[in-house]
């Protein structure tokens, strides 16, 4: 799709280079720059069963796939130049630098436009173009309001178990530069783009933020627990010692359940006859569940939920997830320095 698009990737840890390995992943050539002797820091953010003799982690590995590695200190004039050379017959460059440091290195937007009109310049921020504040995913989390709403209230607050923020971050800088290539198109001039970890964070709040906004609602500490659902997100325990969870999005929904139960009579009793009232119930509403799904295996509740079309799983360890086919077809594997390395892809969708 894109394999006559040339990518260099500037960029370090996640949200930037998972950018270039989606462009990677669709033919691009992606060029990744490392500093000699201070290379992407994820390479050494390793596992204790991981090599520690090795220059490459399983972290790194998860966002560089499809990639050419160069080593360039662009504080050198042969480097720089050869970095500049590479700029004239690019299309991306893909850059999280602090603040200032573009000038320090002499490749501002300006000056690399100069050489290429047509570049795109894709630049991963913390809190906006103004700020030189270092940014890491797990404070973005702690300071959006990620943190303080997820968790359990014996918990406390508790981050995602993934850099999310990082994840947003780069699928809207995906967004921006596809939208730069179309606009070259018509143009043919190129442009900077920018997004900051902290937007991508607000933005992501959705249902939460307007619940808050419209309502006043400040989202407190539930586990798994919808706000505004239920049953959505509890956790059952089957005979066979699984745990299921449900997503009851609907009354139709809850009536399939309860039938499957042998509870026809619940949904017309007043507690739980509307989703509002489930929600005020929902805790004697478990009970009654959990009463009758303690004595049906997992594989009778989950088959019999599919075929009647009502949403539910069981929850899985990455084991689990990764011996299904599913799972399995996206796993990319390549070898990286002498090291074979696994991940899942970035790009999922398929052409029908």
């Amino acid at each position: 799709m894109f394999k006559n698009l040339t990518v260099i990737d500037a960029s370090s840890v996640l949200a930037g280079p998972s950018v270039g390995m989606f462009f990677a992943e669709l033919g691009a050539r992606v060029i990744k720059i490392e500093h000699p002797k201070h290379a992407d820091v994820t390479r050494s953010w390793k596992l204790p069963k991981e090599n520690s003799e090795t220059n490459v982690s399983a972290y790194f590995s998860s966002i560089n796939y499809k990639k050419e590695y160069l080593k360039l200190d662009l504080k050198k004039e042969s480097d720089h130049q050869q970095f500049i050379d590479l700029i004239a017959d690019a299309d991306i460059l893909l850059t999280n630098f602090k603040k200032g440091d573009d000038i320090k290195l002499k490749i501002e937007d300006t000056r690399l436009h100069g050489v290429n009109p047509q570049l795109i310049i894709g630049k991963i921020n913390g809190y906006g173009t103004d700020s030189d504040r270092v940014a890491y995913d797990l404070i973005l989390q702690a300071e959006s309001g990620f943190m303080s709403m997820n968790g359990t209230p014996e918990s406390g607050p508790v981050k995602m178990p993934v850099a999310l923020i990082d994840v947003l971050a780069a699928h809207h800088l995906k967004e921006a530069l596809l939208i730069a290539l179309l606009e070259r198109e018509k143009t043919k001039r190129g442009k900077s783009v920018s997004v900051s970890l902290y937007d991508a964070a607000i933005s992501s709040l959705v249902n939460q933020a307007s619940n808050y906004l419209m309502s006043e609602h400040v989202p407190q500490r539930i586990g798994s627990l919808h706000p505004n659902i239920a049953p959505y997100g509890e956790i059952f325990t089957t005979k066979d010692g699984a745990l299921i969870t449900f997503a009851i999005g609907s009354t139709t929904h809850f009536e399939k359940l309860c039938s499957f139960l042998n509870l026809a009579e619940l949904p017309n009793d007043f507690r739980f006859n509307s989703n509002p009232n489930r929600v005020d119930n929902r805790d004697d509403l478990f009970k009654i569940l959990q009463e009758k799904i303690k004595n049906i295996d997992s594989v009778s509740i989950l088959s019999t939920m599919e075929k009647v079309n009502v949403p539910a799983g069981k929850i899985k360890d990455l084991a689990e997830v990764f011996e299904t086919k599913a799972a399995q077809d996206l796993i990319r594997e390549e070898n990286i320095e002498g090291i074979q390395t696994k991940r899942v892809a970035s790009v999922v969708f398929k052409n029908d």
